[in-house]
């Protein structure tokens, strides 16, 4: 079935297609989002209510704007900004003692798998350097086009010409 016509189905509160749609995109979501929060719990409500708001809101999608991954994953990363940047995240987070860091000191794991869940590392080092620091800073470190643009001490116009010539680039990759 093409993705055109599973969307479609979706668009029009068909169960089925939100369940195959979920399967296909769950795993990619949810490394996104815990890249940005950095809890497992945070990240499977966020998971969650993302293709819940994607659902109440599928009437919005449009193809001629973009995929449909890509629609998701904005709201899933937008969800993802939107709790580290709320006060209650903030001050769990402040609450915390050192016991919650002791299985990043026992622990070992592949960051990259924690971090890079759709893939795209692999392609990075094949796009300009500039291009790259961007795409990394955006959507793998989750970092805003202000904050990047902040701390990389450049317009926020270069921040988003190399954000869209990175991810053209990308795609010529990818695709």
């Amino acid at each position: 079935m093409k993705i055109e016509d599973l969307v479609e189905q979706f668009q029009n509160k068909d169960e089925k297609a939100f369940k195959k749609l979920y399967e296909m995109y769950a795993v990619s979501i949810r490394g996104v989002i815990f890249n940005i929060v950095k809890n497992n719990a945070i990240t499977d409500e966020l998971l969650q209510d993302t293709f819940i708001k994607a659902w109440q809101n599928a009437a919005s999608y449009s193809s001629k704007k973009g995929r449909f991954f890509t629609w998701i994953l904005n709201i899933a990363r937008n969800s993802a900004i939107d709790t580290v940047r709320s006060k209650s995240f903030k001050k769990a987070k402040n609450n915390l003692n050192s016991d919650a860091y002791e299985h990043l000191l026992t622990h070992t794991y592949d960051l990259d798998q924690s971090t890079d869940a759709i893939g795209i590392k692999k392609f990075l080092p094949k796009i300009s350097a500039k291009r790259c620091e961007i795409i990394e800073l955006l959507f793998i470190k989750g970092y805003t086009q202000k904050e990047v643009s902040q701390h990389l001490k450049i317009s926020i116009s270069t921040v988003k010409t190399r954000k869209r010539n990175g991810i053209k680039s990308l795609r010529l990759l990818v695709l």
